[in-house]
């Protein structure tokens, strides 16, 4: 009989060392760890190890070191005082690969994220390779401009935007929205020095209002958003109150800087069927 229990990136039974699983050294950069977990990663995909269970099990151990080591405040907790701190902060957030489930499994996490459950997944192993080898195809975005696209699920459009000086000066924001609120992911990729692009950011996309959007600033000032959303009722009956207490939730986005030249950003789609559209 098949089970509707997904396996994410959860904490193994014997747990090693999380530096040693990634083979770094505690005093290693973010920029090293993130460059032996994208190797690691590809070595130990299920989609390149299907009948090999142990890789499987290696793979799931070396996404959870990464989730942790790759967070600035769980990883100094892991420093501090070992997987029991990350315990007493509650665990980890469910993280899944679409590409190792079962298709009853698949409609499981679909209904999960219809009813609201916040499901996190995985980029496929085959779209990050490709873009280490650099075989991917890149579509010219002129800034400013905008571009209409339907991706298929756990595959990604790639663009690239080139900018000058004054313009990395000034600042850009990337956007991307979905009227027909598809699951997506904003990403953007750094060159690598074997003349591919190896990941460096990643938005996943949210409901907002009647649409699905993500997006990602490169400016020189820091920028929020409302977590909570406006309540008609609560407004109209004391709207100095309410605004007050949407306040609350206000959350500062992360903010990065981008330099002058030619810079790679994809739309993954991330939809549990179907191809996302997206603008």
């Amino acid at each position: 009989m098949a089970s509707g229990k997904m396996e994410g990136p959860s904490a193994p039974a014997a747990r090693r060392d999380l530096y040693e699983v990634l083979s770094v050294s505690r005093d290693s950069s973010d920029q090293e760890i993130k460059s032996a977990y994208r190797k690691l990663a590809l070595k130990y995909h299920p989609d390149k190890n299907a009948s090999n269970p142990e890789a499987s099990e290696l793979f799931k151990e070396v996404s959870y070191s990464y989730s942790i080591l790759s967070d600035p405040e769980k990883r100094r907790q892991y420093d501090t005082a070992g997987f029991e701190a990350l315990e007493l902060e509650g665990g980890m957030d469910m993280e899944i690969d679409l590409s190792n489930l079962s298709t009853v499994n698949t409609m499981f996490a679909a209904l999960f994220s219809k009813l609201g459950v916040p499901i996190k997944t995985t980029i496929s192993a085959t779209v990050l390779e490709e873009a280490l080898n650099g075989t991917v195809t890149v579509r010219p975005l002129p800034l400013g401009a905008s571009f209409s696209g339907k991706v298929e699920k756990q595959c990604a459009h790639f663009f690239g935007v080139t900018i000058n000086d004054e313009q990395a000066q000034a600042g850009i924001v990337v956007s991307v929205t979905s009227a027909a609120q598809s699951k997506f992911k904003l990403l953007y990729f750094e060159q690598e020095a074997t003349g591919g692009y190896g990941l460096a950011l990643q938005e996943d996309s949210e409901k907002t209002g009647k649409v699905t959007s993500t997006g990602m600033y490169f400016l020189h000032f820091q920028v929020y958003r409302m977590e909570t959303a406006l309540n008609a009722l609560a407004m109209a009956k004391d709207p100095d109150n309410a605004f007050f207490k949407r306040l609350e939730g206000l959350q500062p986005c992360e903010v990065s800087e981008l330099k002058p030249g030619s810079h790679i950003f994809a739309v993954y789609g991330d939809n549990f069927f179907k191809p996302a559209t997206y603008n």
